[in-house]
C-alpha cells in the first residue's frame, strides 16, 4: 500500500511571507549562522560525557546500588543527546555541513534507535501532518491511548489520565526492542522508505547489526562482567524508563494539549490552512523563561519556533521567539505558551481525561 499525502493550502499568506523574512532579516542583520555555535559544541561535548561518561564509571560501582545512581544520570544523558544533539542533526540543523549532521544523527543508534525510522516518523509524518490522526504516528498508541477526539474512545481511556504516566516510561524500551523493526516494514510496505532512498533488506540487515552493538555494550558486557546481573537489570530498566519518561512529558506537552487543533482531511485530503498557520494551531510552548530547561531538552519547550523552522539549530529559538510572537500578534495568529512546566503537564493531563470520557459526534 501506497502511502496517500496530505496537501495544505499552497496560498503564500502575507504572515508566511513577512515572517520568513524577519526571520532571514535576524540572522542577516547579526551576521550568525542559523547553525550551531561554540555553546552548541559545548554542550554536545557535556552531554555525550554525560552518556559515556556515567557509563564508563559503572564499572567502577558494579557491584555497588551507587550504580543504579550512575544508570538514572545515563538515562538523563540519553534523554539530553536525544532531544538537544541527534534531534537538530537529523533535521540538518547542526551544521551545514551534512556530513556533521550524519555524523550526530547517528548517535541515536548508540541508544538504542534507528536514524532512518526517526527521521520518517518524526521529520515526515509528524512535523508535516501534525496532530492530523492516522498520519502523525505521535498520535498513535494503538488501543492503548486516545492522543486525538478523531480517535476511537474505549472504554478504558476513561483511565487513561492515571496510567499514562507509567507508560510514558515505557518509550524506549518498547523503542529499542520491537517498534524500529514493526516501523520498517511498515515503512517499506506503504512507501515511506523509498522517501529516503533506503533499500529495505539493508536497511533491515543495518538494523540489526546496530541493535546487536547497543544491546552488546549497554546490556550483554555489563550483565557479564558486573557481579549482580540483576542489579544490571535493575540500573537498564531505570535508564530507559527515565529517557522516556522525560521524552514523552516533553513532546506530549507541546501537542496533545487542549487549546491545539486535531484537523482532518476532507476528501480530497487536503487540509483548508496554510501549512506555517497550522503548525501555530497543533502547537505549544512552555516554560520559555527556563534556561536551564530550555538547554537540557535542546529548546523543545520552544516547539512552536521549531516546527515553523526546523532546519534552524536550538540554540536560535530563544531570539526567534520574539520575531515570532510579535508576528503572529500583528497577523491574528494564535500563539499559545504556558507559564511553566508544571502548568503544562497539569494541562496535558487534564486534556487526557477529557479525551478519556468525550466522544466526537
Amino acid at each position: 500500500m501506497d502511502f496517500k499525502a496530505v496537501s495544505f493550502n499552497r496560498d503564500k499568506s502575507t504572515f508566511v511571507k513577512t515572517l520568513k523574512k524577519r526571520v532571514d532579516n535576524y540572522f542577516k542583520e547579526n551576521k550568525i549562522s542559523k547553525h550551531a555555535n561554540f555553546n552548541m559544541v559545548l554542550k554536545t561535548v557535556l552531554l555525550v560525557l554525560f552518556y559515556f561518561g556515567s557509563y564508563s564509571i559503572l564499572y567502577f560501582f558494579n557491584a555497588s546500588y551507587y550504580s543504579l545512581l550512575l544508570w538514572l544520570v545515563m538515562g538523563f544523558g540519553m534523554a539530553g543527546i536525544g532531544m538537544s544533539v541527534m534531534h537538530d542533526a537529523n533535521h540538518g540543523a547542526y551544521s551545514k555541513n551534512k556530513k556533521v549532521n550524519s555524523f550526530f544523527g547517528f548517535f541515536i543508534t548508540f541508544l538504542g534507535g534507528s536514524y532512518i525510522n526517526w527521521k520518517i516518523q518524526h521529520n515526515v509524518l509528524h512535523h508535516t501532518y501534525t496532530n492530523i490522526s492516522s498520519m502523525d504516528e505521535d498520535l498513535d498508541s494503538g488501543v492503548l491511548f486516545r492522543f486525538s477526539p478523531d480517535q476511537k474512545l474505549k472504554k478504558h481511556h476513561r483511565f487513561q489520565h492515571i496510567y499514562a504516566w507509567f507508560l510514558y516510561g515505557l518509550m524506549t524500551v518498547q523503542w529499542s526492542i520491537d517498534k524500529d523493526f514493526l516501523q520498517l516494514i511498515r515503512y517499506h510496505k506503504n512507501g515511506l522508505l523509498k522517501t529516503q532512498q533506503k533499500n529495505f533488506k539493508n536497511q533491515m540487515f543495518l538494523l540489526i547489526i546496530y541493535k546487536l552493538i547497543y544491546y552488546s555494550y549497554a546490556l550483554i558486557i555489563p550483565l557479564i562482567l558486573f557481579d549482580k546481573w540483576w542489579l544490571v537489570l535493575i540500573g537498564y530498566f531505570i535508564m530507559h524508563y527515565t529517557a522516556g519518561l522525560i521524552l514523552s512529558v516533553v513532546f506530549q506537552c507541546a501537542h496533545v494539549m487542549e487549546p491545539n487543533e486535531f484537523n482532518l482531511p476532507n476528501e480530497k485530503r487536503t487540509v483548508d490552512k496554510n501549512w506555517f498557520v497550522h503548525q501555530l494551531n497543533t502547537t505549544c510552548n512552555f516554560a520559555m523563561n527556563s534556561k536551564i530547561l530550555s538547554w537540557f531538552i535542546g529548546g523543545l519547550n520552544f516547539q512552536i519556533e521549531h516546527h515553523l523552522f526546523p532546519n534552524i539549530c536550538h540554540i536560535h529559538y530563544k531570539k526567534l521567539s520574539k520575531i515570532v510572537q510579535s508576528t503572529a500578534q500583528e497577523f491574528n495568529v494564535p500563539y499559545k505558551s504556558y507559564k511553566n512546566m508544571f502548568s503544562a503537564v497539569h494541562s496535558h493531563y487534564k486534556f487526557l481525561k477529557h479525551l478519556g470520557s468525550y466522544k466526537v459526534a
